[in-house]
């Protein structure tokens, strides 16, 4: 089995918590604080994991296996078992977009890409809702997934955004792949990754060609009166928010605004822009259904390539050589690989 390198990772980026904090209402502020904090002691935590190597849940092979708990708004996990695989319908709205999130999530990965679950070896699908109070977050701990309830003013429901759920089941991807190192740019792309097959799962979820696509992450997440229509846009990277409490959208298009910065880790949630901007051109130029050519390449990349520390370079490198490997050195898939990531100003070698 692959060694796994594992960080805490957050769908909410650290930019806006800290704006929060500066600028929210005094309740607010709290929790922001209290969030900036929480993620400071679950990294240290899925660090120990790593180190431990804590090994995954598994099922025998093919089987979908999704168990949904409750915390009751307490910070205690898993919680309380409320839903298992084939269990019939909750009640509980959380409860079934977080079971329903994670089957599609599954689905996608074993019929597109033949994966096995998350981990490739039949890991069990976890999940736990209505984690603390009006908690605005939703994370992946190493071993399952967590989702807060948002408190109606900045953030709406995190099970409500099925990109939000594959995004967040993507760094378990990564964390059992190419254990992409969350600090600099091998963070940026571990970010990159989880937006590319989190869009990827919402298109194929709504058979959406690549031309169609919104492109966004986390639309509908954003609460009334907050000025903004997504966490993220790949398409125009930096124009997803821009509003007084919650700041502006930081991420760069191209490498010559890259965001040279010790925050977030080395700027994984901001810097991240230039390789899903680099995506997205790549969709576009091959065109068709984006899980299908471009989504192929980048997911032999990252399963088969990409290695811990590796750089936007590699990357870019890593996808062109696997695009000719695929449909052929003079191909049309090859040459947009390439020109995708020129428009990024990335030159593949």
């Amino acid at each position: 089995m692959k060694k796994t390198f594992c960080s805490y990772h957050c769908i909410i980026p650290p930019d806006i918590l800290r704006n929060v904090a500066q600028k929210g209402s005094e309740k607010q502020q709290e929790w922001a604080y209290k969030a900036i904090e929480e993620s400071a002691q679950i990294r240290g935590q899925r660090e120990v994991m790593a180190l431990l190597g804590v090994a995954s849940v598994a099922v025998p092979a093919g089987t979908k296996r999704r168990t949904i708990y409750d915390a009751g708004n307490k910070t205690f996990l898993p919680g309380k078992l409320v839903r298992g695989e084939g269990d019939a319908k909750s009640k509980d709205r959380a409860v079934n977009e977080a079971y329903d999130g994670a089957g599609k999530t599954y689905d996608f990965f074993l019929k597109i890409y033949e994966r096995n679950s998350i981990d490739d070896r039949g890991m069990r699908l976890d999940s736990t809702v209505h984690y603390d109070v009006e908690y605005n977050n939703a994370f992946w701990n190493g071993n399952q997934m967590v989702y807060g309830d948002g408190d109606g003013q900045i953030f709406n429901g995190f099970t409500g955004c099925l990109d939000v759920i594959a995004h967040e089941l993507t760094h378990g991807v990564t964390q059992f792949e190419a254990g992409l190192v969350y600090r600099n740019q091998p963070g940026a792309l571990n970010e990159s990754m989880s937006d590319v097959f989190g869009s990827l799962v919402k298109q194929y979820a709504k058979k959406q060609k690549a031309d169609k696509a919104d492109w966004l992450i986390g639309k509908g997440l954003l609460a009334k009166g907050i000025k903004g229509v997504a966490l993220r846009s790949m398409k125009d990277p930096g124009t997803a928010y821009n509003d007084p409490l919650i700041g502006k959208d930081p991420q760069p298009a191209h490498m010559k605004d890259f965001v040279k910065t010790t925050r977030d880790n080395g700027g994984v949630h901001i810097n991240s822009g230039i390789p899903n901007k680099a995506f997205y051109e790549v969709a576009i130029r091959i065109g068709g259904n984006a899980w299908e050519k471009a989504g192929r390449i980048w997911y032999i990349t990252l399963r088969d390539r990409l290695r811990t520390s590796s750089q936007f370079q590699d990357c870019a490198n890593l996808t062109f050589a696997v695009a000719k490997e695929l449909y052929g050195a003079t191909s049309t898939e090859a040459k947009a690989v390439q020109d995708g990531w020129n428009v990024v100003g990335i030159k593949v070698k």
